[in-house]
């Protein structure tokens, strides 16, 4: 992989989103990286919001939270680089308690996970008895500890009904749990967090890139808020709208996430065109080629989970799985 043919084998996967000038700035850490993942056994599982140069350059598995979340379950590597935000590196441990995860910025955060504690929790059952709890897989490990079953936006609807109950409790995503009920006969009661990306899309927002952009298909993530899900003309999670780009091939399309989810996409499909509404995700954003090389050249930083709370919120993520 070192060869310079295998190196510019990798830089045609960015070519249409990248400057030949901008791939050769990270010609060196690509290079250093993949030689590191080679002596450590090591794998870099990336999130859809990671930069091209990680997504297509050096990681080893990709997709949305549950798509990383199933996957690390199989991954046969002593060293695990979790190239996405800290809840995210929690879970693979929890689903890898024997291997090494690495997170290469420890401020890599979330908002949803900052939104609610483990008394939260504990304050919500006290007001619903009863109830059972399902947390987003957006939260730290002491709070789905705290819970009875995890969810992701992409399977949220169907964890929802698998508990054949009249009514739960969705944490923490104010909006997600929102849009979900509107799918379900199931009574959902709602926490206030809300993703600092996607609470910045409006409804008016997407009228406008309607009026600027005749035609264009509008696909909305399901944190978004519920008017601009109703406004879009298909919401889903990040790998459900990549499949929906590559099954229904839209002429023009706006995904309405973080903004390197359409550079990575896009490269697999150059009959489509995107337009781009940008809002970063300032914690996706700490995760740089420069940091996942001395992640693994230093062990930083590894991710410990503590044995009690790990045994319980590993329960709550198997059972997810498990759906």
């Amino acid at each position: 992989m070192n060869s310079p043919v295998s190196m510019n084998s990798l830089y045609q996967r960015v070519s249409r989103v990248m400057p030949r000038a901008e791939w050769l700035s990270h010609a060196g850490d690509v290079e250093a990286i993949l030689e590191l993942k080679r002596q450590r056994n090591a794998v870099i599982l990336a999130h859809n919001y990671q930069t091209p140069e990680i997504f297509h350059g050096v990681a080893d598995i990709v997709g949305d939270s549950l798509a990383l979340a199933r996957k690390a379950i199989e991954v046969e590597a002593d060293v695990i680089v979790l190239a996405g935000v800290h809840f995210m590196a929690e879970t693979a441990k929890l689903l890898n308690p024997e291997k090494m995860v690495l997170i290469p910025d420890l401020g890599a955060g979330c908002s949803l996970a900052d939104s609610i504690t483990p008394e939260d929790v504990a304050l919500l059952r006290q007001a619903h008895p009863g109830v059972p709890v399902i947390t987003y897989v957006n939260t730290s490990a002491a709070v789905k500890a705290a819970s009875d079953i995890c969810c992701t936006s992409g399977n949220a609807k169907r964890v929802v009904e698998s508990l054949g109950v009249p009514k739960v409790l969705m944490i923490p995503d104010e909006y997600l749990a929102q849009n979900v009920a509107r799918e379900t006969d199931v009574e959902i009661v709602a926490w206030h967090g809300h993703c600092e990306v996607h609470e910045l899309f409006s409804a008016k927002d997407v009228r406008a890139l309607r009026e600027a952009h005749p035609g264009v298909t509008v696909l909305a993530h399901p944190e978004c808020p519920p008017d601009v899900v109703a406004e879009a003309d298909f919401a889903g999670s990040t790998a459900v709208m990549s499949d929906y780009v590559g099954s229904k091939k839209p002429a023009r399309v706006v995904l309405l996430t973080e903004c390197s989810m359409s550079d990575n996409v896009a490269v697999h499909h150059p009959d489509v065109e995107f337009i781009r509404p940008c809002n970063l995700c300032p914690h996706m954003k700490r995760i740089t080629l420069k940091n996942i090389r001395a992640a693994l050249e230093e062990n930083r930083h590894e991710v410990m989970v503590d044995p009690a709370v790990a045994a319980a919120a590993r329960r709550a993520v198997e059972r997810m799985l498990a759906v």
